[in-house]
C-alpha cells in the first residue's frame, strides 16, 4: 500500500508536459488530466462540475485490446503491476464469500471473472480550501464495480453515504481495505447487495492520493438477475448485459474523451 502510494505520489509530481505524454485512450488507459472526468451516471447528486482529481490508469497485462503505457518514473511500473496482481488474487480469493452469501456454490463466480475486466487508478486530489457549490474531489456517485478494494488513507477526505441519507467521514484504520460493492453486483444480485454511495474532498491543505482498485467481471460475462435473486411473478429490475456493455455505457457517461463514442443503449 504504501509503497503504490508513493509510486502515485511520485507520477503525479511530473510536470503536466510529461504526464500528457501518456494521456488516456479509449481503453482507459494513462492519465487523465484535472477535471477529465464527470460524474453523470449517479443519481445521488445533481449538475455536477468536473471533478478535482487527476488519475492514472494502469489495466490488466496481456488483456485483450490493453497496452499499459508507463511513465519514466524509476519503479513505477514493478510498484503498480504488484500491486494489481496482488489486489487481483485477493479480490478472487474473496468470490466464495459473495457466492455463499447469495445461496450459490462456493465457486459460482469463479469462471465468470477468470479475466478481470479491472483496472488499478492512481488518483491525485490537489488541496482546495473551499469547494463551491456541486464540486467535489470526485462527485457523489456508486462504483461501476462488482466490488472496489480501496487502501486505506493518512490524509482524510474519503465520505459514506448511510441508508438514512447522512454522509459520514470513512473510519481511518491503518493497513486496512475499505470494500465497496458496486453497480455490477448491485443489478446481479437484482439489487439485494446495495452499492456504496460515497464521495471524496480534500481540505487538508496538501495533497491527497487514492490507489482504488476496481474488480469487474470478465469482459463477455452477462450480468443479469441470479436465480436466487429473482422474485417471483416480478421481472429483473434491471437489463441484462454483458460486462464490456455495461462499461462501455458508464465510461461513455462519465469521461470526456469517451462521450462522443458512448453507446446509445440505456443501462438503467
Amino acid at each position: 500500500m504504501d509503497r503504490t502510494l508513493a509510486a502515485a505520489a511520485a507520477f503525479h509530481a511530473q510536470p503536466i508536459e510529461k504526464k500528457m505524454e501518456l494521456k488516456v485512450d479509449n481503453a482507459m488507459q494513462g492519465y487523465l488530466p484535472m477535471r477529465g472526468s464527470t460524474t453523470r451516471t449517479s443519481t445521488l447528486n445533481a449538475n455536477n462540475k468536473p471533478n478535482e482529481n487527476e488519475a492514472f490508469f494502469v489495466k490488466r497485462e496481456g488483456e485483450a485490446g490493453v497496452t499499459n503505457r508507463w511513465p519514466d518514473v524509476p519503479g513505477f511500473k514493478e510498484t503498480t503491476l504488484a500491486y494489481y496482481e496482488a489486489l487481483e488474487a485477493l479480490a478472487i480469493r474473496m468470490l466464495p464469500l459473495y457466492a455463499r452469501a447469495l445461496d450459490l456454490p462456493a465457486e459460482y463466480f469463479d469462471a465468470k471473472c477468470e479475466r478481470p475486466f479491472s483496472s488499478l487508478r492512481l488518483s491525485h486530489y490537489p488541496p482546495v480550501p473551499a469547494y463551491a457549490e456541486n464540486q467535489f474531489g470526485i462527485a457523489p456517485h456508486t462504483d461501476s464495480t462488482f466490488i472496489t478494494l480501496l487502501a486505506q488513507n493518512k490524509v482524510a477526505g474519503l465520505q459514506i453515504r448511510r441508508q438514512d441519507g447522512v454522509w459520514i467521514d470513512a473510519p481511518v484504520i491503518d493497513g486496512t481495505f475499505i470494500v465497496n460493492t458496486g453497480d455490477i453486483l448491485h443489478r446481479w444480485t437484482n439489487g439485494r447487495f446495495l452499492s456504496t454511495p460515497h464521495r471524496a474532498f480534500n481540505v487538508s491543505g496538501g495533497s491527497r492520493y487514492a490507489i482504488p482498485y476496481f474488480f469487474h467481471p470478465s469482459q463477455e460475462t452477462l450480468i443479469e438477475c441470479l436465480r436466487t435473486c429473482r422474485v417471483e411473478g416480478e421481472e429483473p429490475r434491471f437489463p441484462a448485459m454483458t460486462t464490456a456493455e455495461y462499461m462501455a455505457w458508464f465510461r461513455g457517461r462519465n469521461y470526456d474523451h469517451l462521450r462522443k463514442s458512448a453507446p446509445a443503449a440505456a443501462a438503467e
